[in-house]
Order: structure tokens, then C-alpha cells, then sequence
């Protein structure tokens, strides 16, 4: 993977919400096909992070580069951004009014200017591959929070994402339907997906990760390989988290 292209570039990053520093000086490589979770307390800037990689919200200072485009406030590189990052939120954001097979179709057509058979076939393909194309004719209402879930993965992967970002992607999910996600979340890094994930489900990230970041208070803290990061992890604010999080 050390030889694979950079795919996200973030130097010296800094966040500020007024007078508060959300972010602290972030500098974070990713390759292609590399899985990267990222982890922390509440309020650590695990979120604000990757929501700067596709500009859902700015940073004020250092530079973050995403294949290649460096992230500014110029519409073109905006729309090339958001056309190769795809985006997975706590809360599913699935359009109510829509069906599943809308949902899924819209952006394909209007930013990648699928016709709408070419829309639905490549729709289609990826319900198959979050394993519910029995689901499409449905509306969001009518599916569990785990299906809704699914389904927003399947519409980011339709716009044939070069990256993909997670933000707590199981955090509003009931128990049982965690897994459910996770398992595709899983396929997705298998077959070669670029990611980058937020969450505390610890078991998916020894699973999947091929690097960990701990972030608190808006700072990087700890960088590590999951062997590493679990088993010795070199800061005490790290270790106190783990134990936590861990026996919780």
C-alpha cells in the first residue's frame, strides 16, 4: 500500500467554530484502497474532520487535497469533489418522497448524466451488492433503519465513489441492526474500497482497519496499525479511551 497514490492529502488543518478549535493542526495521509477508522471521545473533531474532505464544512488554515484537487471554495473543484467522494451520515438523509430506486437514481443522472436505464441497471447492481434489490420499489419509510442505512450506501456507491467517508455510520442504528451494516460496510473494504471511517464499533475496526487515528480535544493523538493501537497503545488518553470503550 506505501506504494499506492495519495488519494486524501490533509496538512496542518486547523477548524475553528468563533472562538473554539475544532481541529488542532491535522495532518493525515490516505492511499488508494487503504482503510482508515478514525476514533475518540465525543467532541474529539472526529466528525469535523471528514466533513472538511468534501467541504461540508471549511477549514480555516493548511491544505487538504483530494485526489489530486485541493479543496477551496471555487465551484469546480467542489463538483469534482463531491462527484468522487462518497458520503455515509448517522442519520440516513434518504429523500422520504422518493423510492428506494429514485434515491438511488438521482445523482447518477444529474451529475454523471446516466440515462435512466443505465441509472436504474447500476441502481440495481448495487442493492445486490447491499444484498436488499428486493427493497427498490419501496419508499425510506418503509424500511428498517439498518435497510435505510444500506440503502445510503448504495446510492453513494452509485456515483462510483473513489473514496468513501463514514461518519458514525451505526451510531443511530438499533443493536441488531448494526451488524447488518457493518457486513456490507466490511464486503465494501474487501473488495479494495478507499476509506475513511468514524465510529466505535472496535470489533469492525481490528477487523477492516489497516490504520487507526485517535483523535481528542481536536488533536491527532495517536497513529498506529490496529495491532499496535490495541495492544499498546504509547498515550495515556489513548489507553483510558480503549479501556473504556473496550469493557463498556
Amino acid at each position: 500500500m506505501p506504494s499506492n497514490p495519495l488519494i486524501v492529502q490533509i496538512e496542518s488543518v486547523s477548524k475553528f467554530y468563533g472562538s473554539f478549535q475544532a481541529l488542532r493542526n491535522i495532518s493525515l495521509s490516505v492511499r488508494a484502497g487503504e482503510k482508515v477508522v478514525i476514533c475518540g471521545p465525543s467532541g474529539s473533531g472526529k466528525s469535523t474532520l471528514i466533513r472538511c474532505v468534501n467541504r461540508l464544512e471549511r477549514h480555516e488554515t493548511g491544505r487538504i487535497t483530494v485526489d489530486g484537487v485541493e479543496i477551496n471554495d471555487e465551484a469546480r473543484s467542489l463538483a469534482k469533489i463531491r462527484s468522487e467522494v462518497g458520503m455515509v451520515f448517522q442519520s440516513f438523509n434518504l429523500f422520504p418522497h422518493l423510492s428506494v430506486l429514485d434515491n438511488l437514481t438521482l445523482g447518477p443522472m444529474r451529475v454523471r448524466k446516466l440515462s435512466r436505464a443505465e441509472a436504474e441497471q447500476t441502481a440495481m447492481h448495487y442493492l445486490e451488492r447491499v444484498r436488499i434489490p428486493e427493497q427498490a420499489k419501496k419508499y425510506p419509510g418503509q424500511l428498517s433503519g439498518g435497510q435505510q442505512q444500506r440503502v445510503a450506501i448504495a446510492r453513494s456507491l452509485c456515483m462510483k465513489p473513489k473514496l468513501m467517508l463514514f461518519d458514525e455510520p451505526t451510531s443511530a442504528l438499533d443493536p441488531e441492526m448494526i451488524n447488518e451494516v457493518l457486513d456490507v460496510m466490511e464486503k465494501l473494504a474487501q473488495d479494495g474500497m478507499t476509506m475513511l471511517v468514524v465510529t466505535h464499533e472496535m470489533g469492525f475496526a481490528k477487523r477492516v482497519a489497516d490504520t487507526m487515528v485517535f483523535m481528542d480535544k481536536g488533536e491527532m493523538v495517536e497513529t498506529a496499525p490496529p495491532a499496535t493501537f490495541f495492544s499498546s497503545p504509547r498515550t495515556e488518553r489513548c489507553q483510558l479511551f480503549l479501556k473504556q470503550i473496550l469493557t463498556h
